[in-house]
């Protein structure tokens, strides 16, 4: 007796529900993508208590008639995709027809539909449909679902808690609406307000009714091309930091994607502005022709595959990295109060009062206060690149061996010694390494160094990169390098720390890319090779580092990303003291 048997189309859904479904998130991205590829304006999605009791959605797309209200459910069911060609070009959101059919199979569904030729309402429990009868006729899609895993307990038991399924929703909400600008998304939990857009087609309005003035007064905007790719959105200023990648959020022809090669790709171009652990808010776009990407390797639809991934990258981190380097601001941890309260009168009387009831779990759209920012103020007065460079700064002294004071006729200057250093030494590395203005100078004891034999099969295949960076290495018994030269760019003394740091690096690139590599290797020379904190300078050193920074491409922040120098204006201290009052 045969063994194997075609399984129930019932039983099919469950375990596709297994994939399409992974949480209540994943049931609003479906219907509310379904009303999306439907032409719908505005979208309004409803739940009550995080949608574990009820999840509704509503549109006024283009409905359907009697038997695709019916046919919808069915697995493989879809009008997007009718012949094998067509998933070389797809353009809409949904395609698969996976996830009307999963839905239905582990919960209670009631739709109501009206394309202005008739109105069909269909009730469906477990996969099965119990009635199908004409409703009141009103032009769009409504879909309640209800009861969801009431049949399949194991997948009830691992939903997570109300508020860990709220946030996932609204995460999704807050991506779709920057996705789709010319729609207009309001979602609600329990009849309050959450997140609400105006679908006005304006990204930057959206990114403020999404995340605040705050914000949305920080963003640089972006835009780049190359032959395959077209690129739009906007950078945040890297003064304002997240503490995770969730604000990494990238479209691929307006379809929401996760993709690590694009979010390493946006980190990258924030490398010397930011410290490590802590990422930027940017909204991405690419516009690409569908050939190029494959949509279809998960159920989800937002895990990608791009071809000329490297082109890509290197595009999106080349236009960020300028967009920041041109508007490149020293922040000053001074505000004024006036221009802060009239902006937000502003704002207020233009935009409506929402009730947000919810900041237990919905304080990642709050802005976190980078630590490295002594004083706790949020609008900062600006000195353009230009300006700072013509400074000329006379230095007072040293504070706490760590602090350089300095001033000239418009205010006083604080410095951090160390970071100010590390900046120098960064530039004054990169450019070595760039114009390959390398001289070797030979070491009077050579340096011995031994490996694991894993280490040594790498190292010993970057021979000509240490060479080309003025380490001349040979091969010295088993498992052993003997280091004659060393680049002059190494302080003196640490010379030999240098090298081994340079080598560890080598060592450390799983996938090695020279640029990345030299830039690693400023840095880290920068920081080891620079003035420490806590260690009291000549006013000579004062005068160098002084004169030294202001030259600087980017005299604001470490190769880390910590500020090296904050402004306060005579008139900062005068307000301060009192002297004038506002």
């Amino acid at each position: 007796m045969s063994k194997i048997k075609v399984m129930d189309e019932l039983l099919a859904n469950k375990i596709a529900a297994g994939e399409v479904i992974e949480k209540l998130a994943s049931i609003v991205k479906e219907l509310v993508e379904n009303s999306i590829d439907a032409k719908s304006t505005n979208i309004k999605v409803n739940l009550v208590n995080s949608g574990m009791d009820l999840i509704e959605v509503i549109d006024d797309g283009e409905g359907m008639d009697k038997i695709d209200a019916k046919e919808c459910f069915l697995r493989h069911a879809t009008s997007k995709l009718y012949k094998e060609d067509d998933l070389y070009f797809i353009d809409t959101l949904g395609f698969r027809g996976e996830a009307l059919a999963s839905i239905a199979s582990v919960s209670e569904i009631e739709l109501n539909t009206c394309n202005e030729e008739e109105s069909t309402y269909v009730h469906i429990k477990g996969g099965n449909i119990l009635e199908v009868k004409p409703t009141i006729e009103r032009k769009g899609t409504s879909i309640k679902v209800s009861n969801v895993f009431y049949n399949t307990p194991a997948r009830l038991k691992y939903l997570k808690s109300e508020n860990s399924e709220l946030a996932s929703i609204i995460n999704f909400i807050e991506k779709l609406s920057l996705s789709e600008i010319n729609i207009s998304f309001c979602l609600t939990n329990n009849n309050k307000v959450i997140v609400k857009t105006s679908g006005s087609g304006n990204l930057l309005k959206t990114i403020h009714e999404i995340y605040g003035l705050n914000i949305s007064s920080n963003c640089l905007e972006f835009k780049n091309s190359n032959n395959d790719f077209e690129i739009y959105g906007y950078a945040c200023k890297p003064h304002i930091l997240k503490s995770n990648k969730n604000h990494l959020i990238t479209f691929i022809n307006n379809r929401v994607i996760k993709n690590n090669d694009i979010n390493n790709a946006i980190n990258d171009a924030y490398y010397t502005y930011k410290p490590d652990g802590k990422f930027p808010i940017v909204i991405l776009n690419i516009i690409v022709d569908p050939t190029i990407v494959d949509v279809n390797i998960h159920p989800t639809k937002q895990d990608v595959k791009i071809s000329k991934i490297d082109d890509l990258k290197n595009l999106i981190t080349n236009t960020i990295k300028n967009v920041l380097y041109n508007n490149l601001l020293l922040i000053n941890p001074l505000e004024d109060d006036k221009e802060k309260e009239d902006n937000l009168n502003v704002i207020q009387s233009n935009s409506k009062e929402i009730n947000y009831d919810i900041n237990n779990i919905y304080n990642n759209i709050s802005e976190e206060k980078p630590k490295q920012y002594f004083m706790d103020f949020e609008d900062k007065k600006i000195i353009k690149n230009e300006e700072l460079k013509s400074l000329k700064l006379y230095p007072v002294g040293l504070a706490l061996g760590t602090y350089i004071i300095a001033e000239n006729e418009d205010g006083i200057y604080l410095l951090d010694q160390h970071a100010a250093y590390e900046r120098i030494n960064y530039e004054r590395y990169m450019k070595a390494l760039k114009n390959k203005d390398i001289h070797k100078v030979g070491m009077l004891i050579p340096i011995t160094i031994e490996f694991s034999a894993s280490e040594f099969e790498i190292i010993k295949q970057k021979l000509e990169t240490l060479s080309n960076i003025g380490i001349d290495a040979e091969i010295f018994g088993i498992n052993t390098l003997i280091i004659k030269t060393h680049p002059s760019y190494l302080k003196e003394g640490y010379e030999e720390e240098g090298v081994r740091k340079i080598i560890d690096i080598v060592i450390s690139k799983n996938n090695f890319d020279n640029v990345k590599f030299e830039e690693k290797v400023a840095i880290t020379l920068a920081c080891k090779m620079s003035i420490k904190a806590n260690h009291h300078i000549s006013m000579e050193e004062i005068s160098y580092i002084l004169d030294n920074l202001v030259k600087c491409d980017n005299p604001y922040n470490c190769p880390h990303g910590r500020p090296t120098i904050i402004k306060f204006s005579i008139y900062d201290l005068e307000k301060m003291f009192k002297r004038v009052m506002d």
